[in-house]
């Protein structure tokens, strides 16, 4: 199983991070270079554990992702359930938590791991895809840390937090 893993210090107490990192509709698209859509099944209007999202990656690849859990506002875990035919299985986790000694800042911490197939060539395709991989989520985190200072998006977050 391959992981990969990136960081970033944001300018945002814990909970107005974690509620940048679970904005939806326009505002995540103002930060997330990740995805071109995201959507809740069933019918879900938000997030929590057991709530199923399809995220269409901006190549066009499509999953269905579900909450293993859901703990705001230090951390959120997804599981793919369906995806791309390369993906045998994928998770990720975000945490987040106060910066020693400066409160008012956030570390953001995105794990993910996942396994390839077909069995035979995992080894090779897991490779390429940590490094792939790791260049998608490096800049993930690198649009999450600007959504923290772009005053739309920090507003959408106030919504989520309730202030």
């Amino acid at each position: 199983m391959a992981v990969v893993e990136s960081s970033v210090v944001v300018p945002l107490t814990v909970d107005l991070a974690f509620a940048v990192s679970q904005t939806t509709g326009a505002a995540r698209l103002r930060w997330d270079p990740f995805i071109r859509r995201q959507y809740f099944l069933g019918d879900a209007l938000a997030p929590a554990t057991g709530v199923r999202t399809v995220t269409v990656h901006r190549l066009g690849f499509r999953m269905v992702s579900e909450y293993v859990s859901y703990h705001p506002p230090t951390n959120v875990g997804m599981k793919m359930v369906t995806g791309s035919w390369f993906f045998e299985r994928m998770g990720g986790g975000w945490r987040f938590s106060p910066v020693d000694g400066d409160p008012a800042s956030t570390l953001a911490v995105w794990k993910y791991n996942f396994a390839c197939r077909p069995r035979i060539i995992a080894g090779i395709a897991e490779r390429i895809g940590r490094v792939i991989l790791q260049r998608d989520i490096d800049r993930r985190i690198a649009g999450f840390a600007r959504g923290c200072v772009d005053p739309e998006v920090v507003a959408a977050a106030r919504t989520i937090v309730g202030r």
